[in-house]
């Protein structure tokens, strides 16, 4: 489902590939060893041995979380800027931080950290500084480049899918992809599960369609009717939506969007709810 255009017709790109306010010695790198691309030696003998992966992923989040430019990354991490980036390119096509997030998450389903009684779905824009794809007209931002976040999480506000799209694409093109974008993982008890008994949404994601769709797939609609019903029973749900994003924007990199290719912004987002999630792993571990 990956897109590359920003166009108000093009659907999001979706991806819980790939998650306070973390550091970097706080990430575990067991994680990534297990599930990323493995750099083998030339047959010929010679080149340059490969760099440490904790220490490149480590780099990584210094820079998902402090915001500063590749050029910038300090030369204590023992990793060069252009390693670290290249080594990011390379995890990301290889889908590494869809994996890792499911891993954390079956991690947490298993210990019954996940609270699956209803899923809910907000979206937030950020500027894109320099265009790129996935972006668009943001009309809320006197028509400044911008993308879109759409975010799924469990009831207590737990990340559980994540999209990117044009700031000009309607939250609503977002929600059956998202919903469609939850990983199977492990129960506490029982087989593995993905589905919510319910889904919350606000007014904007709300059409018959939807309504229709839902009940097909056995699951119970809570979206706020728009000129019917207020918006205050679902603001007893919401807020925790909304304190999920704010957690993501708490990564200085999701604030503004300097990348010009959509499936690194996207790779962001996936690292950054992957991180939220291990958050909750690691206080659950203690």
């Amino acid at each position: 489902m990956h897109t590359r255009t920003g166009s108000a017709t093009t659907p999001p790109a979706v991806g819980t590939d790939v998650t306070a306010h973390p550091t970097a010695p706080t990430t575990n790198p067991a994680k990534v060893r297990g599930h990323s691309t493995r750099f083998t030696s030339r047959p010929q003998g010679g080149g340059t041995a490969p760099v440490d992966e904790r220490a490149v992923f480590t780099a990584v989040v210094y820079v998902q979380t402090s915001g500063c430019a590749w050029r910038y990354l300090p030369e204590s991490f023992g990793v060069s800027p252009a390693t670290t980036h290249r080594r990011f390119t390379a995890w990301t096509r290889a889908v590494l931080w869809r994996r890792v997030h499911r891993a954390v998450l079956d991690e947490l389903g298993a210990r019954g950290g996940l609270d699956w009684s209803s899923a809910i779905v907000d979206a937030a824009s950020v500027r894109a500084k320099r265009g790129g794809t996935l972006t668009g007209p943001n009309p809320v931002d006197r028509g400044k480049k911008g993308s879109k976040l759409h975010v799924l999480s469990e009831a207590q506000g737990l990340p559980l899918a994540v999209a990117v799209s044009g700031a000009n694409v309607h939250d609503s093109q977002a929600f059956k992809p998202l919903v469609l974008g939850i990983l199977v993982v492990r129960s506490r008890r029982g087989p593995p599960r993905r589905k919510p008994v319910k889904v919350r949404a606000d007014k904007a994601y709300y059409s018959a369609e939807h309504l229709r769709w839902l009940h097909s797939r056995n699951l119970v609609a809570r979206i706020t009717r728009p000129g019917i019903e207020s918006g205050e029973r679902l603001g007893r749900h919401r807020w925790k939506i909304e304190r999920s994003i704010s957690w993501l924007f708490g990564y200085r990199r999701l604030t503004v969007r300097y990348e010009r290719k959509g499936s690194h912004f996207l790779a962001f987002l996936g690292l950054a709810v992957t991180l939220t999630c291990y958050k909750k792993l690691a206080r659950l571990t203690v």
